[in-house]
């Protein structure tokens, strides 16, 4: 048997899983209200840098609570590996939730230019799954203003959550006595508002699964269906999904993907299970994805971590696999 035999025949197995999944899609969603995403050509794919793998040290900067490493340096580090691109992740602007004062925005782009690098998203903390109305509210100005952040940086997406299970709330403990149906309903209101924005600018609203409201593809599309709308759609957070297999998820909405977050394992931080990244990448091919890959290293608990020592070995698995795949 020829030595690519084996990916030969993987690769047209992860092709046939998609239709296969957007089969089971259908059958147990209502309405499928959007079409995937157009794509033309093969596969084009780049890799960027998601801020949050400096979480830490991007905040220790930031609060002056030590060396710790601003977004421009950060900059620097993703040249030197030759980094495709950068996510700068809201937060970690200073003085985040307020935006930037366009002379930061301006020198951060020139920099990023000069560098080399695109940006291929930012994001905001947002809670949409709260019975709260003015949280939600606040939530929702909130996107409208980074979104013109987005717009001025030439991101192309903005990442946005559902929940608050990072803070160690679920959607069930901010919206008692609703049900999962009347919370979406609220959602898709809000998204709805965010999408006008994204419109308006631009900059795509990107839904990304977390483990909280969104656990499944199949969750996930059905929000991003109901909002029904181009400037809405799938960012895929590889190591978010609580399910029996991940790669099943990943494959479902992998046609809908305005981005990414490239995880090192399937199940979280604390995993010792390594993400299958040969399958991930076939997976991502079969689906005709085009952009960016942000990678995303993350701090176990109770363990040293230094992402930079982890986030260049992840980065050149990453190319491997892509090279692999290619």
């Amino acid at each position: 048997m020829p030595a690519n035999a084996h990916s030969r025949r993987d690769f047209v197995k992860c092709a046939a899983l998609l239709p296969f999944c957007a089969a089971t899609l259908a059958g147990s969603l209502t309405a499928a209200a959007r079409e995937p995403v157009k794509r033309a050509g093969a596969a084009a794919l780049k890799v960027s840098l998601n801020a949050f793998s400096f979480d830490k040290l991007l905040n220790d900067y930031n609060l002056n609570r030590g060396q710790g490493i601003s977004l421009m340096a950060l900059l620097e580090f993703c040249a030197k590996n030759n980094f495709d691109a950068i996510d700068p992740t809201g937060y970690f602007f200073p003085g985040y939730p307020q935006v930037p004062t366009d002379d930061y925005i301006n020198t951060f782009k020139r920099t990023a230019f000069e560098y080399g690098l695109g940006i291929s998203g930012t994001g905001v903390r947002n809670n949409f799954t709260t019975a709260d109305k003015a949280e939600r509210a606040a939530g929702v100005t909130l996107v409208k203003d980074w979104v013109v952040v987005a717009a001025k940086l030439g991101a192309p997406v903005i990442r946005v959550f559902c929940d608050t299970q990072s803070r160690g709330q679920g959607w069930q403990d901010v919206a008692k006595g609703f049900t999962r149906e009347q919370v979406q309903s609220w959602m898709v209101d809000a998204l709805g508002e965010c999408v006008e924005q994204g419109r308006k600018y631009g900059v795509i609203i990107g839904v990304q699964n977390h483990g909280d409201f969104l656990q499944t593809g199949e969750q996930l599309l059905s929000l991003v269906n109901a909002v029904n709308s181009d400037w809405c759609g799938a960012i895929v957070d590889t190591g978010k999904f609580i399910s029996k297999d991940p790669y099943q998820d990943i494959a479902l909405v992998a046609p809908y993907a305005v981005n990414w977050q490239i995880k090192q394992s399937p199940a979280g931080a604390d995993s010792n299970v390594p993400t299958d990244l040969v399958k991930l990448l076939r997976i991502i091919r079969a689906a005709g994805y085009r952009g960016y890959l942000p990678i995303e290293t993350l701090a176990p608990q109770n363990k040293v971590y230094d992402p930079f020592a982890v986030v260049p070995p992840f980065l050149e698995l990453v190319r491997q696999a892509i090279a692999q795949t290619a």
